[in-house]
C-alpha cells in the first residue's frame, strides 16, 4: 500500500486571528450600542443573544468566506460579505429565538439598530486594523525576507504582485537559479537582481538571512524542484512551490482539498457563497422594482404589438443558460416570424422581417423588457453574458475555443460586451470573438461594483442606438 498523502491545511495568520477577535467584540459592542440607542434595559438575555450571535457569525463566515483572504486592505467585496454574513447570522438567531421562545419579547427597534450598527463597527475595525498593520510593515515590523528560485516569467509576475501588495510585508532579496547566468533570461528593471545559484541560496537560508523561499520552476520540472527541496531541507526557511497555472487560460480559480490532496479549478463559476447570494438578491429586488415601474409601459407595448401586426405578443426562444442548460428567453415580438429551430438568421440592417414597431423596440432595447420575468425565475441575471440562439451556440462553439465557458454564469439582459461596443449583429468571427473575450473577462473580474457600472453604462448604450437593428 502507498503512503497516505500529507494533509493540506489553511494557514491562520495572526491577522486572521485578530480579525475574528475584533468581529466578536464588534458584535458585543453593537448589541450594547443598539440597547443604548433604543433605551432598552440590558439583561441576562442580552449576554446570551450576543454569545449565540458570535458563534453563529463564525459559522456563517465559513460559508460566505469572510476570512478566506485576510489581506491588509478592505475591499468592496469584503464589505458586502460582512453585511450578508451578519444579516444571515441575525436571521438565524431570530429563528432560533422564536422557536425556543427566547425572542418573544425582543424589541424590534433594538434588533434593527443591532442589524445596522454591527456591520459598520466590523468594517471600521477592519480599516483600523489594516491601517495599523500597514504602519507596522512600513516600519519594518514583521517584514519577511523572500528569495525567488527560478528566473522566468512566473518569477517576474510573482515579484510584481508582491511589489503591488506591500501590505503583505514581503521583501524580495533576489533571484536564484540552478542554471548558469548566461542561460537565464534578463531580469526586467525594477524587479531586483540575480544573487546566485542554489548553493548560495542554501548558505543564506542556513544563516537565517532568508525567511521565505518561492520556487517558480515549471510544473514539468519535477526533478529540478525535488533537488532544490532536498538541499533546502537543511535550513529552517519556509518554502513554497508556486505552480505556473497562468500558462492555462484561467476563467476563475480556487483551491479545493480532497482528503489532503489539493486541487485548483481552472474553469469555475465565481458566484458561490455570499457572492452568489448577494447577486441573486440584487437581481430579484431590482427586477421586481423595474416591473412595478414598467408594468404600464409594457402593457401599452403589448397592445400596440397586437394591433400593428399579426402574431403573438411575446416571443420565447430556446437559449443556453447556466452550465449550458436550455432555457426559454422571453422577448416582445419584433418580427413577422418567430424562428426557434435549428437555423436562426440574425437580424440585419433594414431587415424586412422586422416590423415598424419592432424596429423602434429593437433600437431602444424595449423588446428585451420581458426578460425581467426570466430574472425573477432565476434563469437569467440583470448582468451577464448575453444569451445566443441555440443554433448560434452550436455554430460558434466549434469555431471559437472556450466559447462555452461563457455559460459558467447566468446569462444577462445586459453585459460587459454590450457596453464595450459588441452590441448587435455578430456577422463575423472577429465580432463574436470580441464578445466572448468580454464575457470571459466579466467572469474573471466579477464584482457587485462591476455589475453596477455595467447597468449604469447600459442606459447610455441604449440611448446611442448604435448597432441596434
Amino acid at each position: 500500500m502507498g503512503s497516505q498523502p500529507a494533509s493540506i491545511h489553511q494557514h491562520w495568520s495572526w491577522l486572521s486571528v485578530i480579525y475574528r477577535v475584533a468581529d466578536a467584540a464588534c458584535i458585543l459592542i453593537g448589541l450594547m450600542t443598539a440597547g443604548i440607542l433604543t433605551e432598552t434595559i440590558a439583561h441576562e438575555r442580552f449576554v446570551l443573544a450576543a454569545t449565540a450571535a458570535v458563534g453563529l457569525y463564525f459559522i456563517m463566515a465559513e460559508i460566505t468566506g469572510v476570512y478566506r483572504q485576510t489581506h491588509g486592505k478592505v475591499t468592496e467585496r469584503d464589505v458586502v460579505r460582512t453585511v450578508v454574513t451578519w444579516a444571515a447570522t441575525l436571521a438565524a438567531l431570530l429563528a432560533i429565538g422564536f422557536v425556543s421562545r427566547y425572542a418573544t419579547d425582543a424589541s424590534r427597534k433594538t434588533l434593527l439598530a443591532w442589524l445596522a450598527t454591527t456591520p459598520v463597527l466590523i468594517t471600521s475595525a477592519r480599516i483600523v486594523i489594516c491601517w495599523f498593520h500597514q504602519s507596522l510593515v512600513a516600519r519594518g515590523v514583521g517584514v519577511r525576507r523572500c528569495a525567488i528560485v527560478g528566473v522566468n516569467k512566473l518569477a517576474f509576475q510573482l515579484v510584481e504582485n508582491v511589489q503591488q501588495s506591500p501590505e503583505h510585508g514581503l521583501k524580495i532579496v533576489g533571484f536564484f537559479d540552478d542554471r548558469p547566468a548566461e542561460r537565464t533570461p534578463g531580469i526586467p528593471q525594477g524587479l531586483g537582481d540575480r544573487v546566485g545559484d542554489i548553493t548560495a541560496l542554501v548558505r543564506q537560508a542556513r544563516k537565517g538571512e532568508i525567511d521565505n523561499i518561492y520556487i517558480t520552476f515549471p510544473m514539468r520540472a519535477e526533478q529540478r524542484i525535488r533537488n532544490v527541496l532536498e538541499k533546502l531541507a537543511d535550513s529552517t526557511a519556509s518554502v513554497y512551490v508556486v505552480p505556473d497555472f497562468f500558462v492555462f487560460e484561467l476563467l476563475h480559480s480556487r483551491w479545493a482539498n480532497f482528503g489532503g490532496l489539493p486541487a485548483v479549478s481552472v474553469f469555475e463559476n465565481p458566484l458561490y457563497g455570499a457572492d452568489g447570494l448577494v447577486k441573486r438578491i440584487v437581481d430579484f429586488s431590482l427586477a421586481t422594482a423595474a416591473l412595478v415601474v414598467l408594468a404600464l409601459p409594457m402593457l401599452v407595448l403589448a397592445v400596440l404589438i397586437k394591433a400593428t401586426s399579426p402574431g403573438p405578443v411575446f416571443f420565447r426562444q430556446k437559449r443556453y443558460g447556466l452550465d449550458g442548460r436550455e432555457i426559454l428567453v422571453w422577448k416582445f415580438r419584433s418580427m413577422t416570424v418567430c424562428e426557434n429551430g435549428d437555423t436562426v438568421k440574425q437580424a440585419t440592417k433594414n431587415d424586412a422581417r422586422v416590423t415598424p414597431l419592432g424596429a423602434f423596440m429593437r433600437k431602444t432595447s424595449l423588446d428585451e423588457l420581458p426578460q425581467l420575468f426570466n430574472v425573477l425565475l432565476g434563469n437569467m441575471s440583470l448582468v451577464g453574458p448575453r444569451p445566443h440562439a441555440n443554433s448560434h451556440n452550436e455554430l460558434f462553439r466549434k469555431r471559437i475555443p472556450g466559447y462555452m465557458l461563457r455559460h459558467k454564469v447566468r446569462p444577462g439582459i445586459t453585459g460587459l460586451a454590450q457596453v464595450n461596443g459588441w452590441r448587435g449583429e455578430t456577422d463575423t468571427i472577429d465580432k463574436m470573438e470580441g464578445r466572448i473575450q468580454c464575457d470571459h473577462r466579466y467572469i474573471r473580474e466579477w464584482s457587485l461594483w462591476l455589475d453596477i457600472k455595467i447597468l449604469f453604462k447600459t442606459f447610455f448604450v441604449v440611448f446611442s442606438r448604435k448597432n441596434a437593428y
